[in-house]
């Protein structure tokens, strides 16, 4: 048996990120969605690790004047055992 199993009782700090366009009134460019994404993946390989405990899926259709949109998004909610300093830089 390994030492170090993952434990969801264990999780003391969970870290929610959003992922692409969840609100119309506030469109996020590429780069801001590209550094969310990089903010999951620094917290599933960074020290301490995270444990990915769940990913919401959602769309939205809006309509804006005469057009119809569809905004996508994900949520990664990431469990930590105890919160990383480095989050404390991002907040």
């Amino acid at each position: 048996m390994a030492a170090n199993q993952f434990q969801v009782s264990n999780m003391r700090f969970i870290k929610r990120i959003v992922v692409g366009n969840d609100n119309p009134q506030n469109m996020r460019t590429e780069a801001e969605v590209q550094q969310s994404m990089d903010m999951v993946n620094k917290c599933l390989a960074g020290t301490p690790r995270g444990y990915l405990l769940n990913i919401e899926k959602s769309f939205g259709l809006y309509n804006i004047g005469e057009h119809q949109i569809v905004l996508q998004y994900a949520v990664y909610h990431v469990g930590f055992d105890r919160k990383p300093m480095w989050l404390d830089d991002h907040a």
